[in-house]
């Protein structure tokens, strides 16, 4: 497959002026360098750069980058080593350009993308995509956009480690053999929580009704202490003035 042609020119003004400027016009400031080169600040439109980078992981997108010149145009092999966007309008600011040889192996990223859904996971498992790229080694016309992993056959308490993902050949692996890349982890046990809940609550209700009723218990005393004297005394009633007292004789 051909790399996509990416045209550019060179430009004179820098700064953050020059810059807004650029993207005033619908342009986007970027810089090409490399090992054994001088740095080329450049421009170049907008939608044409979009378009490459919506293609795949930009990360790893080789370029055939055309630059156009007072000398003349040229073209150089380059990747795109770092993009700059708006964290507000998500639209791109800056592009850095590094230039690599064909002939010369690259150190790059390649992202893992998990495949499919475990058995695991339909038994309550729960996938975690533990590790989500691979650095590898290998010569530019052998990189790959992505590493597809299967996990379809995972069951609860499986794993997926580095070591277990079968590389293209001319692709070599720089990372730890055994770093864990995805794992199917046991279901958290929601029922006892919920048990678990509702015995507080009812022990807490039940603690309500009891001070509920100790505080009635104790309000009723207190009444009855009040009522109390007044019957004794009107009970009791005044010497010499009982009612229905014999008459003289």
């Amino acid at each position: 497959m051909a790399n996509p042609v990416l045209n550019a020119r060179t430009r004179q003004s820098t700064g953050k002026g020059a810059a807004r400027k650029l993207r005033r016009n619908n342009q986007i400031p970027a810089i090409f360098y490399g090992p054994n080169r001088e740095s080329l600040m450049l421009a170049m439109d907008y939608p044409e750069l979009e378009g490459i980078i919506k293609q795949s992981a930009w990360e790893n997108i080789i370029i055939d980058l055309k630059v156009k010149s007072d000398g003349g145009t040229q073209t150089w092999n380059a990747m795109l080593k770092d993009l700059q966007v708006d964290p507000i309008k998500d639209t791109y600011l800056h592009v850095d350009f590094y230039e690599i040889s064909m002939d010369k192996e690259i150190t790059v990223p390649v992202p893992i993308h998990l495949l499919n859904t475990p058995l695991g996971v339909e038994e309550g498992g729960i996938l975690q995509h533990v590790r989500r790229e691979m650095n590898v080694s290998c010569l530019p016309d052998k990189l790959i956009e992505a590493l597809e992993v299967d996990v379809s056959q995972l069951q609860i308490g499986d794993s997926v480690h580095i070591r277990d993902i079968a590389l293209p050949e001319g692709i070599t692996c720089l990372d730890e053999e055994n770093l864990t890349v995805a794992v199917v982890a046991a279901p958290t046990v929601e029922p006892e929580v919920e048990e678990l809940e509702e015995e507080e609550l009812e022990e807490g209700v039940e603690e309500e009704v009891a001070e509920g009723e100790e505080g009635e218990k104790k309000k009723a005393d207190e009444e009855k202490a009040e009522v109390e004297p007044e019957s004794s005394k009107e009970s009791s009633g005044k010497p010499g003035k009982e009612k229905g007292g014999k008459g003289k004789s």
